[in-house]
Formats: C-alpha cells, structure tokens, sequence
C-alpha cells in the first residue's frame, strides 16, 4: 500500500456561478466515499488568508516562503491505496466532483516515519 497525494491550484478550479455548493457537495460525497472504503487519510486545502512563514534552523521566522518557488495553494487529499491505477481511478472521482484536473504523486515509503 502507498499512500497518494491527489491535489489541485486554487486557479485550476474555475466553477460557474452557482455551482460552487454543488461543488462542494459532490467532493464531500467522495470523501465520505473514501471513508467508507477504509482509503482516506486526510484532506483539506491550504488556507490562504494566513500567510505562510519560512522557519530556519535557528528558529528564526521570516515572512513569505521560498521566493523562488511557486506558491503552494488549492486543495489536496491523501489517500492509501494499493495500486497507481486506483490511485488514478479515485483522482478522477475526484476531479469530476471538483470539476478541474487533478495531479497524482506518490509519498516515498520511509519506513522509520
């Protein structure tokens, strides 16, 4: 089993007007889906109204990320599965619900983690 990371940029998620309770609806739908099939680990989307911070070593806090990369925003959902192509298959549950495309990456098995 591996886990998956199925996620979304906010921009991606262009919903007409009007639909965005249906939207919601429909992706609550799969995650409880997800639940109830025993896959699902967590989900959410990264706030944006709170700023992120960049923590060095030493415990200093500056404000922002990396200025060098690209902003980290959208919504994401994790869950663990035993193959790509369910993977595939939940992702597309997924980008129908949210009516946007959706990336798949795989998590690293580390097994002291």
């Amino acid at each position: 089993m591996a886990k998956y990371l199925i996620s979304f940029p906010s921009a991606a998620m262009l919903v007409p007007d009007g639909e965005l309770e249906a939207v919601g609806r429909d992706a609550h739908a799969v995650i409880e889906e997800a639940k109830a099939a025993g896959v699902y680990v967590f989900a959410g989307g990264i706030d944006e109204g709170v700023p992120p911070v960049l923590v060095s070593a030493d415990g200093a806090v500056a404000m922002g990320g990396y200025s060098w990369a690209p902003t980290l925003d959208g919504g994401f959902t994790v869950l663990e599965l035993p193959s790509r192509d369910e993977a595939i298959t939940w992702a597309a549950r997924i980008a129908k619900a949210c009516r946007c495309d959706q990336e798949l990456r795989v998590f690293g098995f580390d097994p002291q983690s």
